[in-house]
């Protein structure tokens, strides 16, 4: 049994995590954190979490528990992640980090840490996702310029990033796939008279409402037909049982930065 340490014990993912973990029978709870402020330090964390009692108290800081596991699992935000990253770094802990939002300088310093270490870095743990990952570059090479490719994303109205990290990615995909530069050719809102669509633009679309889990639609339009590859999450779990399974990957491999598309095996 691999032994996880849960950062964002007493977040929306933190918790469905610690679910997904007490119904792995390959990994195991060692311990959970949560920033020092928060009001869920020092409760058993199977309540915090909806489970009853687990035995396992809810720390306020990574270094208070980094000892009791062999890899942490991180969906929180960006600086926190850069800081447990550090700590984990220094102590041979493997990481997996769900956390979005992360770019610039924090983001290569994050990829840098993270190369020291055993870490899956994704935007999105799901299983589904990586195969629209898959998919979504095979398409883009065989449609090229023939087709308008667009992305909309739609989340729930907490969702403080935008676009999402997931968005972000199958753009890069897209943009890669038909050797295009992204930051050239990406269009995130269209306004007014902007003139016709060139053939070159990748349009990426958010949506934000309500407690919408997550949707991600891949459009590629042609002439006379379009084609749509499409992602509806309906609960969280499936990021959470993702994330779960990376961890007991990634205690396996060597010193590196891998993704869900390594954990899958579909690289």
């Amino acid at each position: 049994m691999v032994k996880a340490i849960v950062a964002g014990a007493a977040g929306r993912m933190g918790g469905r995590i610690i679910h997904m973990i007490r119904q792995s029978p390959h990994v195991e709870l060692a311990a959970a954190f949560e920033r020092p402020d928060h009001p869920g330090v020092g409760s058993d964390v199977g309540q915090v979490a909806g489970l009853g009692s687990l035995g396992i108290k809810v720390a306020g800081s990574l270094k208070e528990v980094i000892g009791l596991g062999e890899v942490i699992i991180d969906f929180t935000s960006p600086e926190a992640t850069l800081e447990n990253l550090k700590l984990a770094s220094a102590a041979n802990v493997a990481v997996v980090v769900g956390t979005t939002g992360m770019s610039g300088t924090l983001l290569d310093e994050v990829k840098t840490l993270a190369k020291g270490t055993r870490c899956v870095l994704s935007p999105n743990m799901s299983v589904g996702v990586n195969v629209m990952f898959k998919i979504a570059g095979e398409m883009a090479k065989v449609l090229g310029n023939d087709y308008d490719m667009e992305i909309l994303e739609v989340h729930h109205r907490f969702k403080k990033d935008a676009p999402s990290g997931t968005a972000t990615r199958l753009a890069q995909i897209l943009s890669a796939a038909t050797g295009r530069e992204l930051d050239d050719v990406a269009v995130y809102q269209r306004k007014g008279m902007i003139g016709e669509r060139t053939s070159e633009e990748i349009g990426i679309q958010t949506w934000r409402a309500g407690d919408i889990t997550g949707e991600h639609t891949l459009l590629f339009g042609g002439i006379g037909e379009r084609l749509e590859l499409i992602h509806r999450a309906h609960n969280r779990d499936n990021f959470a049982r993702g994330a779960v399974k990376a961890a007991a990957w990634v205690v396996r491999q060597p010193a590196g930065l891998y993704d869900m598309q390594d954990v899958l095996g579909l690289k």
